[in-house]
């Protein structure tokens, strides 16, 4: 479903990613970890067709993310840092606006199903000026799945959530897991990347220092493993 070829990604003369290949199929939940600056919302921006790599490709179900990226419009669902919400409109208004651009149908009961589906179905009339940060994330969830996207990418989905509204999320991220669906996702959070994974990455310094299956490590192991590999300088 997902490969990446020998992408490559310069600023100026700085190397933000070098030489970055994997794949992914249908079924598979891939975190990537990494440090601040190694790379991670470089690589998932040029995956979700957001930046354009200075070499190689992205293919998402055999269509460019470049050069073909109205085939994979509909393929592919992310969410970063910013929510990409209206404050002044309800979580329902919110939905079907991003619905009537993306021309979903029946979408009155595709909206109700992606509220349910992260339980904000009883503040669907409320203004999401009123949310918590951890409702915000939910309902932003909401807006990438409204057009049943095969992939779904996440930048740093934990970010700024209590303890409570972590547990929530990671059990929506948990829920949608499935043979339908691909699933990319960056954090800092080890225990919680490590237990929702079934693959693993470690970027460092803008190259894939380990790429293998998340039950190969327990939590300590994968913790010192981390440690070590972006400790080093090269």
């Amino acid at each position: 479903m997902i490969l990446v070829q020998s992408v490559s990604k310069y600023f100026g003369y700085f190397p933000a990613l070098r030489d970055i290949t994997f794949g992914l199929d249908l079924g598979r939940f891939l975190t990537i970890f990494g440090p601040n600056g190694a790379g991670k919302t470089t690589l998932l921006k040029i995956i979700a067709s957001l930046s354009k790599p200075t070499s190689g490709s992205v293919r998402i179900d055999g269509y460019d993310c470049h050069t073909q990226s109205q085939q994979i419009r509909g393929r592919l669902g992310y969410i970063s840092h910013q929510s990409l919400l209206y404050p002044q409109l309800t979580a329902r208004e919110n939905l079907t606006f991003f619905g009537r651009l993306y021309d979903l149908r029946p979408l009155e009961a595709r909206v109700q199903a992606a509220l349910s589906g992260v339980g904000l179905q009883d503040w669907a009339d409320q203004p999401i000026r009123t949310f918590s940060h951890g409702m915000k994330q939910r309902l932003t969830i909401a807006r990438a799945l409204l057009p049943e996207p095969s992939v779904l990418v996440l930048d740093e989905p934990f970010t700024g959530l209590d303890s409570y509204a972590s547990e929530i999320l990671r059990r929506l991220l948990h829920s949608l897991k499935n043979e339908r669906r691909v699933l990319l996702m960056t954090t800092h959070h080890l225990g919680e990347g490590l237990d929702l994974a079934d693959r693993v990455m470690i970027l460092h310094r803008g190259q894939i220092r380990l790429e293998e299956e998340a039950y190969s490590y327990s939590r300590e192991e994968f913790g010192r493993l981390y440690a070590e590999l972006v400790s080093e300088t090269r």
